[in-house]
């Protein structure tokens, strides 16, 4: 018999819209034979099934939904999900490298696979996910005949779990150096050694997006971490492109990934802490026609909200400073908690301190193979707002 959780009253409501996580304070009773990982059944007050999801005692997310129906979850369950969101990305027109399983997004709670041809990063990031690692393994193996799979477990939300971090390969040994193909430049991606699972899929349609706003332009290309949006400025016709980051290795790759695309001519590097970079080029007078601004995650918890706000300001604020008349501001956020529409409220204060005045241009998020399911907030986590100084 499969154990049951009871919420208490009312708590159903996020559930109904869709949110597919319930959270420990939201629980009325639970079965105490329920083990962590454990499939378990959950009813609202009234003791009506709302649905069937993976168990948890150590995370503050006690059940994390897989279906609203009465599903056995087993290995062939898994295995349909996986096909599903497959054959959905290949619809759209992915094929050697894309992101196959977006975790909640597709059904898969704290589950993420990402295809480089043949070869395949996953992530097992909740504890229900974890203890199947083995099915999910055979099931790539199945769909994918893959010749090798890697596991980037070393992400820190995995204490959260009660998980430890760990990587490693779940196959025979291969070159974890892949070379990426991407809207028809080259890029270089290390499933053992890169950035989440090796590389960064969800910037791809963004860093196409670019195109129109860097021809003949000198571009600031600012977090240029291994070079997605500076190396397509500089094959979109862009007549100079400063890149700059305050990590060594990553501008070291992004050089190897310009000479790569014969590009290394048209790119000039700069290692540099951005904040104080671009404070020093306000002092000096530069200017740009187009800066590019991607960082990492200002703020991963709600609590760090304000003081990542301050930080979205300050560095949108100096870049519109830079900014040529008639210029172009690409923007971005990876934080989930800057939500859009904080995020608009920034660059609105940025530009008004400034005295400039900003037209959006273009409103994008991450790629289609990371698809926001509606209800789930969460998933819907990087904004990249184009805006045009006037």
């Amino acid at each position: 018999m499969i154990p049951e959780i009871i919420l208490l009253k009312g708590e159903e409501d996020r559930l109904l819209t869709n949110h597919p996580w319930i959270y420990n304070n939201e629980i009325y009773s639970d079965d105490v034979s329920a083990e962590a990982g454990s499939i378990v059944d959950v009813l609202n007050s009234k003791k009506k099934f709302l649905g069937r999801g993976f168990y948890n005692p150590h995370s503050k997310i006690r059940v994390r939904i897989l279906t609203r129906e009465k599903d056995e979850i087993n290995q062939d369950f898994l295995k349909k999900r996986i096909l599903s969101a497959w054959n959905y990305r290949k619809s759209l027109g992915y094929n050697d490298f894309c992101r196959v399983v977006f975790s909640e997004a597709d059904y898969l709670p704290g589950l993420i696979i990402d295809k480089f041809q043949d070869y395949f990063s996953i992530q097992t990031l909740s504890f229900g996910m974890e203890i199947r690692k083995n099915e999910i393994v055979e099931i790539i193996n199945e769909i994918f005949d893959a010749k090798g799979i890697y596991e980037r477990n070393d992400a820190t939300v995995r204490a959260l779990e009660g998980l430890t971090e760990q990587k490693g390969f779940l196959s025979s040994e291969f070159p974890t150096e892949i070379i990426v193909n991407e809207n028809g430049l080259q890029f270089y991606a290390d499933l053992a050694g890169g950035q989440k699972t090796g590389y960064y899929f969800d910037q791809r349609e963004n860093h196409a997006a670019i195109e129109p706003y860097v021809k003949n332009a000198k571009v600031l290309d600012a977090f240029s971490y291994t070079g997605g949006f500076g190396i397509h400025a500089a094959h979109y016709g862009a007549s100079e492109v400063i890149s700059a980051d305050i990590s060594k290795p990553a501008l070291d790759i992004l050089q190897k990934n310009a000479k790569l695309n014969g590009l290394e001519k048209k790119i000039e590097t700069v290692e540099a802490n951005v904040f104080e970079l671009l404070r020093t080029l306000n002092s000096n007078g530069a200017s740009f026609d187009t800066i590019i601004l991607d960082p990492p995650p200002f703020c991963k918890n709600r609590a760090s909200l304000d003081q990542a706000f301050k930080g979205y300001k300050e560095i949108n604020r100096r870049a519109i400073q830079l900014l040529k008349k008639d210029g172009f501001l690409i923007t971005c956020s990876c934080s989930f908690h800057m939500l859009p529409e904080f995020f608009i409220e920034m660059l609105k204060e940025a530009a008004m301190n400034t005295g400039k005045n900003l037209q959006i241009i273009e409103s994008r998020m991450q790629a289609k193979d990371h698809p926001v399911l509606l209800g789930f907030e969460e998933s819907h986590y990087l904004k990249c707002i184009i805006a045009r100084v006037v």
